[in-house]
């Protein structure tokens, strides 16, 4: 790497800083304290704020988040980006129909993304409204119901691919069934939603798709799990999107299990507190932001202890 124009595109990018050599300091981008404590050191390609404990490895991540996708650009032509070929393994040909699962929606799915909810649909609106759902929500994620046929008196969420096809859909009792999910009998590798993801920002990975509906920027894993291969794991390390991580508290095995694998793939990764609610479906959109700012950062020296203290 041209050590003179990445520190040309940092100033660009968070503004000019203090040469001490091996580091140069800034005022950090994160928490803005006035003082220069923010270490970026290029030869070992890794920053830490040594006051708001803002940390990780790659600079590139920096340029990513604060930067202009013109400043990105100008930082991937100088850094000669070859951090994909050490996971190899993960981008495997895929056939593809894999690719593009295509899924129908139900015959008697009726859309409520509409001015004129029909009578059948009040049922629908109230049970939305009562988990926090407003009506822009409807609108962005296309939400409908069916009053009758294999899904009848449930919400369905469809999940729009890359290209616009459904690839997916939840359906979920507004009535009381006691069966809440009826889902169709369709591969669960989608991201759901992908249509509207913006992997240049950070992604929050949630279990339920009420949890994406509050979390924003978020993909729901649908009670499964991230696993090696998937099409979500493939584009996070592909764009080397910053993850926050919000599973239900009675899912820790599992979050650690994902924390985990992406610190493998050297993912920027956060720990979102989800204590004291059952998940982030009921928490408000405030609360959730609020508890998003204050997330804990995770690398693997704090990600063991977490582990350690998981086991006591």
């Amino acid at each position: 790497m041209n050590n003179k124009e990445a520190k040309k595109i940092l100033h660009e990018t968070i503004g000019y800083s203090i040469d001490k050599g091996h580091e140069l300091l800034f005022e950090c981008p994160s928490c803005n304290h006035h003082k220069r404590k923010f270490s970026v050191n290029l030869d070992k390609d890794v920053y830490k704020c040594w006051v708001c404990d803002y940390r990780g490895r790659n600079i590139r991540r920096i340029i990513r988040r604060f930067g202009s996708y013109l400043q990105l650009q100008k930082w991937d032509a100088i850094s000669d980006r070859t951090d994909l070929e050490r996971f190899a393994d993960l981008f495997m040909e895929r056939r593809p129909e894999e690719d593009k699962p295509k899924v129908d929606l139900p015959e008697e799915f009726t859309s409520l993304a509409t001015e004129s909810v029909p009578a059948t649909g009040m049922y629908a609106i109230k049970y939305l409204h009562s988990r926090g759902v407003t009506y822009a929500d409807i609108l962005k994620w296309k939400i409908g119901f069916c009053f009758s046929g294999e899904y009848r008196n449930r919400i369905v969420i469809p999940s729009f691919a890359e290209n616009g096809d459904c690839s997916y859909f939840i359906a979920r009792s507004y009535n009381g069934d006691s069966y809440k999910y009826k889902n169709p009998r369709a591969s669960k590798d989608v991201v759901f939603n992908e249509l509207f993801i913006d992997w240049n920002k950070d992604l929050t990975i949630v279990e339920g798709v009420f949890d994406a509906l509050v979390a924003g920027n978020a993909v729901p894993i649908l009670g499964s799990t991230l696993r090696k291969g998937s099409k979500l794991l493939q584009q996070i390390v592909r764009n080397d999107t910053p993850i926050y991580v919000a599973l239900d508290p009675d899912a820790a095995a599992k979050e650690r299990r994902i924390i985990k694998m992406l610190l493998e793939y050297d993912i920027e990764l956060y720990k979102i507190d989800v204590s004291g609610y059952e998940d982030v479906g009921s928490m408000s959109k405030q609360v959730f932001q609020k508890r998003k700012n204050n997330a804990t950062f995770i690398d693997s020296d704090n990600y063991l202890l977490l582990d350690l203290l998981s086991a006591v």
